[in-house]
């Protein structure tokens, strides 16, 4: 529970007894962020807190663990399991065995619809309510989410907000972390032609107090193979587009530039080099820019990060 919050609304023994005053008193259930603090809060938040758990546990598949939402199904000895889990367990429920059919925990839907639960990012900084049956899909698509790991080099599955990615990018990944808008790297490769899904680089910049990851690597387009370049934005879409950045390679009076808005990390990395939306050398111009001796790769690729007028 957020500090100062309070529950206001519980609900009485007296309440429970049928369906429609078990609904109006679930309907009053819900956490106000917003209230001022009580002396007695405490004491009533703790009890109220502990029914919500309760409540959670009881909403609970016994399958796949999520919340469940109706249609809830029920076997004849009451044991319940999401609809969308009932093939999972071949007709039959998880608990007794007992064939499942197509009977319905009514009351327990009755509870889910009326219940408003705060969101489970809420200690990440969430502070909205919403209906049992809207909470799913808000938690989907909440920006206070956990982000995933931005390393592209293997299937990293840490996730974590922003700070924490950032401290273990350095220290588990390694990656080398740089303060500053504007960038200069040199990329060396002894042989040019193993370019198979290589990953070669990530680089963080800490750049108007935001982060960015900056990728390079070579990959097969067909059969040609190809050098990338392109900035992620460590945040929101809607932060990512309040930055431009621009990106330059060259050698023998000749140089390719890029310009471009970050994408965020929210879109994996997969997808954003499969958009083809960054720097894009070919070999045959990434060996001229690396002075047309076609026995090493030398790429110098520079750039600069700005914020957009008007952010």
């Amino acid at each position: 529970m957020a500090p100062g919050s309070s529950i206001v609304t519980v609900v009485p023994e007296s309440d429970c007894g049928d369906d429609d005053g078990l609904s109006e008193a679930l309907g009053g259930i819900r956490l106000d962020v917003d209230s001022a603090s009580k002396p007695w809060s405490t004491s009533l938040a703790n009890v109220a807190l502990s029914s919500l758990s309760g409540l959670n546990d009881l909403l609970e598949c016994p399958v796949c663990t999520n919340s469940m939402r109706p249609p809830i199904l029920q076997c004849p000895n009451g044991h319940t399991i999401c609809s969308s889990c009932k093939h999972r367990v071949e007709n039959h429920c998880p608990t007794c065995c007992q064939e499942l059919g197509n009977i319905r925990c009514l009351a327990l839907e009755k509870v889910a619809e009326q219940l408003q639960l705060p969101c489970k990012y809420q200690s990440m900084g969430c502070t909205e309510i919403h209906p049992y049956k809207n909470k799913l899909k808000h938690e989907e698509f909440c920006r206070f989410r956990p982000y995933n790991c931005p390393y592209a080099g293997s299937e990293c599955l840490i996730t974590g907000d922003v700070p924490f990615l950032v401290s273990h990018l350095i220290n588990d990944h390694k990656v080398d972390l740089h303060e500053g808008c504007t960038f200069n790297h040199r990329y060396v490769k002894p042989n040019p032609y193993e370019v198979e899904n290589a990953t070669w680089m990530l680089t963080v910049f800490k750049c108007f107090g935001q982060h960015f990851c900056l990728h390079f690597e070579a990959f097969l387009l067909g059969m040609a193979p190809v050098y990338m370049a392109f900035l992620r934005f460590m945040g929101e879409e809607s932060e990512a587009q309040g930055f431009g950045y621009s990106l330059e390679v060259g050698g023998g009076a000749r140089k390719l530039t890029w310009q471009g808005t970050p994408w965020s990390i929210r879109d994996s990395h997969r997808k954003v080099r499969d958009s083809f939306d960054g720097l894009i050398i070919h070999r045959n111009m990434a060996l001229f820019f690396s002075g047309g001796g076609r026995q090493e790769l030398k790429l110098r690729v520079t750039g600069r990060i700005w914020r957009e007028q008007g952010q």
